[in-house]
């Protein structure tokens, strides 16, 4: 006399399926409008770290704008930030080059 919703929805094999469509839906949206453009940006600022030389116009994640003096190793570059005053940062740390010196023709 009472049939339950189980008994009732158990007809319906297909319908397992198509409840994850919307989870896998999702997480392509997810994927295309946040996980993608983030690893572009992380890209494209290890490649800026990367090509900075000495004589470049620097910003630091802190805010600080100075002249690139020195690189001292693949994770490290001495800054000028006033004349005479020179901090060592690292390369991570780098915001924005400003502007970028051409390279010696040699």
């Amino acid at each position: 006399m009472f049939v339950t919703p189980a008994y009732a929805q158990a007809a319906d094999a297909g319908g397992a399926a198509m409840q994850f469509l919307p989870l896998v839906l999702i997480f392509v949206i997810m994927y295309f409008l946040l996980i993608r453009p983030q690893q572009k940006r992380v890209k494209q600022h290890r490649a800026m770290v990367d090509a900075v030389r000495r004589g470049d116009q620097v910003v630091t994640q802190g805010g600080i704008v100075g002249k690139v003096v020195k690189v001292r190793d693949d994770n490290e570059v001495e800054v000028e930030i006033a004349e005479g005053v020179k901090v060592r940062v690292i390369k991570a740390t780098l915001a924005n080059v400003i502007s970028k010196t051409e390279p010696v023709a040699e």
